[in-house]
């Protein structure tokens, strides 16, 4: 029986530990470290040395089986497939089958943008994803055939790799009258959704090893994309007025970025503070760094309008504003944008240029269509509406259901919640639990590096009806116990 002591499993990876295994087994097979005929361990005692369940190690040899790898025989056990004439040439140069990456893909392949390895379709509580069932289908269908059929030639070869002019001056306008942005369309590059934005300012603007402040807990996909660019990511405190430029001073004074979510922070939910906005903005001015402004869902507030940018109070030419139509429209369209300085963002251009040429052209039309015949406006006011009534739904239920176990308190803006769990429960736990039932929440304790959270859950509302969400809690309430 083969020994199996050179497994390595990592249960911090995004890759589930059942598709390690048998990544690992299938390498070692098509190396020759496992030779034909070869017995392995049984499930059960293969799962006692390395820690995991049996189902585990169950999942991956059914997989290794399906694919010809492994062979039950009955009475006997699991051996390795002898292949013959099919098998992998022995190797004539020393290799140990290991994949070798760079510095730079080895900190892209360590990072994620989600705690959720989930791509299914949306579900209760999954956080991000907004009303898909509300989604105006067949306006959009109308509009798209028009658009192709508008389209000229000019419109279906290479393009401006700032994006389509028509759509950045769509979006320049939008901007200067619902969120206070002070800008040209000359300001305005269209990306691939924020998460691109943040990859491109933080390889134009900063050198490999040079820091910047990230609140903490963040988005995920932030400090992805920072230490894949060789940033060093300074986690800086919260409080309720937003994040705290003492603390970032006192961290790392040497920073010469921050990134901050100032109208909605993502995950807690607070407001920045205008002294706080203030002070921050003087903190860059005075050391000629740069703000990334992430308004990734300003347009959902239910008490008042929509806060002003901090853009729009910027006199110094330091903050770079991001924001998406993911969160607005659908995710699939992977369409966002960036506001910079005129010479700012002619540089993003160019390297938007150089990592994928251009946003899809036909769908910059389309959105232009959307935002200049006043669609856009209609969806957002429907939307504001529909996730109050969910929201509202969310927390009524919760109150009843999991009176006790978790605390769900509204909040004024957005597409998410908190739940905050009780009794000692660990969020991690929680979650898993959860998605075993059914649910996809994600544990607010993934989003921290040092700061002191409560054990919670970060619960959207916005994809699910009613039903599903009343549906959600009850199954929620069975996992919490």
């Amino acid at each position: 029986m083969v020994p199996f002591t050179s497994l390595h499993l990592d249960a911090r990876k995004s890759m589930p530990l059942h598709r390690q295994l048998y990544a690992e087994i299938r390498s070692a097979v098509m190396s020759g470290r496992l030779a034909a005929g070869a017995r392995l361990p049984s499930t059960r005692s293969l799962a006692g040395d390395l820690g995991v369940s049996r189902n585990t190690v169950a999942g991956a040899f059914d997989q290794l089986m399906a694919e010809g790898y492994l062979e039950g025989r009955v009475g006997a056990g699991t051996f390795v497939t002898d292949m013959g004439g099919g098998s992998v040439p022995a190797r004539t140069v020393k290799d140990d089958g290991a994949v070798r990456l760079s510095v730079r893909g080895e900190r892209m392949a360590d990072s994620r943008i989600s705690e959720s390895t989930e791509v299914a379709t949306a579900r209760a509580f999954r956080p991000g994803v907004p009303a898909l069932d509300a989604f105006p289908r067949e306006l959009w269908a109308r509009l798209s055939a028009r658009a192709v059929r508008r389209a000229r030639s000019e419109g279906l070869t290479y393009g401006a790799a700032a994006g389509s002019p028509v759509l950045r001056h769509a979006i320049a306008d939008y901007l200067r009258a619902a969120r206070g942005v002070r800008c040209s369309m000359e300001q305005v590059v269209v990306t691939s959704g924020s998460q691109q934005a943040l990859d491109l300012a933080a390889r134009v603007l900063l050198d490999a090893g040079e820091t910047a402040w990230v609140e903490d807990p963040s988005y995920l996909g932030v400090r992805g994309a920072f230490q894949a660019a060789g940033v060093v990511c300074a986690p800086v405190a919260l409080d309720a007025e937003g994040l705290s430029v003492a603390d970032g001073e006192a961290r790392a004074p040497e920073a010469r970025m921050v990134y901050v979510s100032p109208s909605h922070q993502y995950p807690m939910g607070m407001t920045m503070s205008l002294g706080r906005r203030m002070a921050l903005l003087e903190w860059a001015r005075r050391r000629r760094a740069w703000i990334v402004e992430d308004d990734y869902d300003s347009e959902f507030r239910y008490a008042g309008r929509p806060l002003a940018s901090l853009q729009g109070l910027d006199t110094a030419d330091r903050v770079i504003y991001t924001g998406t139509f993911s969160k607005v429209l659908f995710p699939a369209l992977r369409l966002g944008y960036m506001v910079a300085p005129e010479g700012v963002a002619a540089a993003l251009a160019s390297a938007k240029a150089l990592v994928d040429r251009q946003s899809p052209g036909l769908d910059q039309a389309l959105v232009a269509e959307f935002l200049a015949e006043g669609h856009f406006a209609r969806h957002v006011r429907r939307m504001r509406g529909l996730y109050r009534e969910r929201q509202e739904v969310l927390v009524s239920e919760a109150r009843r259901e999991l009176a006790g176990r978790l605390d769900v308190e509204p909040s004024e803006a957005g597409m998410h919640v908190i739940g905050w769990l009780r009794g000692g429960l660990d969020d991690r736990e929680a979650a898993r639990a959860a998605l075993t039932a059914g649910v996809a929440t994600t544990a607010l304790s993934a989003y921290r590096v040092r700061a002191r959270v409560g054990a919670g859950l970060v619960m959207g509302y916005a994809c699910v009806g009613p039903r599903q969400i009343r549906q959600g809690v009850r199954r929620l309430a069975g996992a919490l116990g």
